[in-house]
């Protein structure tokens, strides 16, 4: 079975080369990470799973909810959506949406899970560091999560470094075990 990405990259391509040629990615990319946000909005998933509502009434409810921001092109991306029972698929598709356009720009959004906050220091070497392997500009956004114990996993775009303990933990227990 095909993992969402997968199922998201075809429209996150296509969404991406028309809104290239017409110069328009950042009203895309702001058009995309609204819906995202609709669309995982719980509430907004119990509807439009709804046999009670017709696909039409989930695109005018959406086209409401969104304040009427979509031109004809985005109300024909969220039907083709709707039509294909992809609607969920948004989150995705708008994050890579934005990875291409990061690459374009020659820039690489990286996510950093720490055990403990990060210094500013920290995140500078961390992005220098990072900067120098990639050869592009860096942008780090870090979250805590405490049950990595210790250590931090780097995510820039399909790429994880993962030094937490816990996931050397994890290591060696597949070894112990393998």
């Amino acid at each position: 079975m095909q993992d969402n990405t997968t199922i998201a990259r075809p429209y996150a391509r296509a969404i991406y080369e028309m809104a290239q040629a017409d110069n328009s990615l950042k009203e895309w990319s702001d058009l995309l990470k609204l819906l995202s946000r609709v669309v995982i909005d719980p509430d907004m998933q119990k509807l439009s799973s709804s046999p009670r509502v017709s696909d039409e009434q989930v695109l005018q409810i959406i086209c409401e909810v969104i304040d009427n921001r979509l031109e004809t092109l985005g109300k024909n991306f969220i039907k083709v959506l709707i039509d294909a029972n992809r609607l969920m698929l948004v989150p995705y598709i708008s994050d890579l949406f934005e990875n291409r356009r990061a690459e374009a720009e020659g820039r690489v959004d990286i996510k950093v899970l720490t055990a403990f906050e990060l210094e500013s220091n920290q995140t500078s070497q961390l992005s220098q560091a990072m900067e120098k392997r990639l050869g592009k500009k860096i942008n780090i956004s870090s979250t805590v999560d405490e049950s990595l114990i210790g250590g931090v996993i780097i995510r820039a775009g399909d790429t994880v470094i993962d030094s937490s303990l816990r996931g050397r933990l994890n290591m060696l227990r597949n070894r112990l075990i393998g």
